[in-house]
């Protein structure tokens, strides 16, 4: 199974760098070029720069706007924070989100590997369920891969924020993170500006299409995973469909608008679409140097 599994990545991967390097502009290596720059000095904005460089707080005093200069670092790392609470087990039969969220992973950390660039992995629940140091290498590559796909969580529960302090004591260098969950959590804002602030940090949400809308089935009980607890539902309500949608769409918001006042990419992928186009575009933005809320 493992084989089936690493040869889909592989061919994802191919597909993908296909698509990023047959344009014009850029080539793949520029989709890690977040990952690896150390922060070295200031200067006056010049047109065409990187708006995600300013710095603010030296722009504010009312002098300039100035930018952060920085200096490349040969060791670039990618660090992939992967969600495996029992909230990411929804979903068809071998299209979960969690199986979905281990794919994308796979598949970004195999073409971060083959830019030179090191890579690590931390697997949270409400727990640390699995941290793998960075290091470089085709050999630690699959090694990671297929840590991940053999990872059963141990825990049912979500703490974004406590995995996002690990992450930020984890990783004393600028590094390129990607947030892969699907933020079913309160209280994860203060420490993902944080995140935001001291790294190149891309969010990406996984969604299904049944939490925002189930199908109409009358009164039926529904498990939460996490709280392992049965609620009778009626999913022909029409109130109880209207909240439930409605609170999909105010959590997607505010997580995309702290995206982008924080300056982090943020990506939404729906466990029932193709989410190859969707990350392609998001490298391609990428080569721009425009950071993006993208749906």
């Amino acid at each position: 199974m493992f084989e089936l599994f690493l040869r889909k990545v592989r061919k994802y991967e191919i597909r993908m760098r296909k698509a990023v390097t047959s344009e014009r502009h850029g080539n793949f290596h520029s989709v890690f070029k977040g990952s690896g720059l150390e922060y070295d000095d200031l200067r006056l904005y010049q047109y065409g720069d990187d708006v995600r460089a300013i710095d603010w707080n030296t722009s504010a005093k009312g002098h300039g706007t100035f930018v952060k200069i920085f200096k490349e670092d040969k060791e670039q790392t990618a660090f992939f924070m992967l969600d495996v609470s029992a909230s990411q087990k929804v979903g068809e039969a071998n299209k979960l989100k969690l199986d979905l969220a281990k794919e994308i992973c796979s598949v970004l950390a195999l073409s971060a590997i083959q830019e030179a660039t090191r890579v690590g992995l931390l697997c949270f629940s409400d727990k640390n369920e699995r941290y793998i140091r960075p290091s470089d290498g085709m050999k630690h590559g699959y090694g990671l891969i297929s840590e991940l796909y053999k990872l059963l969580p141990e825990s049912t529960g979500t703490n974004i924020p406590e995995a996002i302090l690990v992450a930020l004591n984890l990783l004393k260098r600028r590094s390129l993170i990607f947030l892969i969950s699907d933020f079913i959590d309160v209280n994860y804002q203060h420490n993902l500006k944080a995140l935001a602030r001291k790294h190149d940090l891309i969010v990406i949400h996984l969604y299904d299409s049944r939490e925002i809308s189930l199908p109409r089935l009358g009164i039926i009980p529904v498990y939460d995973a996490e709280k392992q607890s049965t609620v009778w539902v009626n999913t022909s309500s029409g109130s109880y469909r209207e909240r439930m949608s409605s609170q999909f769409e105010k959590r997607s918001r505010e997580l995309r608008q702290l995206c982008h006042q924080n300056r982090a990419d943020y990506l939404a992928i729906n466990t029932n679409e193709d989410y190859v186009p969707a990350l392609i575009h998001l490298f391609k933005v990428r080569q721009y140097g425009k950071g993006s809320a993208l749906s």
